[in-house]
């Protein structure tokens, strides 16, 4: 690697569907797009196809980000075991990990923490979410993220601290250390991946009409806050920003 040339991996926890791939590359460019800076190198490992990196290749690299998925991150498939592994010799080494949807999710079950089926059932569309306390000022009080999950962090990890909540979500942002931070809501994602996420589930029976009808309304009423999540993901990733 080149001297002061900085390094991410992208760990894939989902297929990238053929709409995405058409119209952006693919999942590691739209996470790029949010997060990626001029001189960066950016790598992605297809996790839930078992691909990790292994041995020394993790010191090569200066962050982490786990993203979402539609396994559940408190099933036990092989993969998801490995990926805890990784996670909890990421933690030793104190690494930078960024964790979204799943990848959060995932985050707080390797740290310690319980998952689960969401109290409050699924969470499509755009979402308000507010700091857990006054002091927080580095986040908005009023953040809109796109949210698509059903799943969601019951419990949090020991010495693990809330972040952000929602209406429908008690952990919708934590951090475990100055090192790790989860998101529930998916701060890279455009509205056209919503529709297009919605619009399959739908067809293959996964959500009702109404979460459709509801997440799209969502969309109509307000705008994801994407300057603000690109400031708070790239200043916690990087280094910049003290939550």
């Amino acid at each position: 690697m080149e001297e002061g040339k900085k390094r991410f991996a992208v760990l894939l926890c989902a297929e990238d569907s053929e709409y995405v791939k058409k119209v952006h590359g693919g999942y590691l460019k739209v996470f790029m797009a949010l997060l990626a800076e001029e001189g960066e190198t950016w790598d992605v490992f297809r996790a839930a196809k078992g691909e990790l990196p292994a041995g020394d290749a993790v010191d090569l690299y200066d962050g982490f980000v786990i993203t979402g998925s539609c396994s559940d991150a408190h099933g036990d498939d092989s993969w998801i075991q490995s990926l805890i592994a990784l996670i909890r010799r990421l933690d030793a080494l104190r690494k930078k990990v960024l964790g979204v949807c799943f990848g959060h999710q995932v985050l707080s079950r390797a740290l310690g923490g319980k998952t689960g089926r969401a109290r409050k059932g699924w969470d499509i569309g755009v979402t308000c979410i507010h700091p857990s306390s006054s002091d927080r000022l580095l986040i908005p009080p009023h953040l809109p993220v796109i949210e698509f999950h059903r799943d969601e962090v019951l419990e949090l990890p020991p010495l693990a601290e809330v972040l952000a909540r929602s209406e429908k979500t008690g952990v919708e942002m934590f951090k475990y250390g100055d090192h790790i931070m989860g998101i529930q809501g998916h701060p890279e994602y455009t509205n056209d991946i919503l529709l297009h996420l919605v619009d399959r589930l739908l067809r293959c029976d996964l959500i009702q009409m109404s979460h459709a009808e509801a997440a799209k309304a969502s969309l109509s009423a307000r705008e994801p806050d994407r300057e603000a999540w690109e400031r708070l993901c790239k200043g916690f990733l990087k280094g910049t920003l003290l939550l």
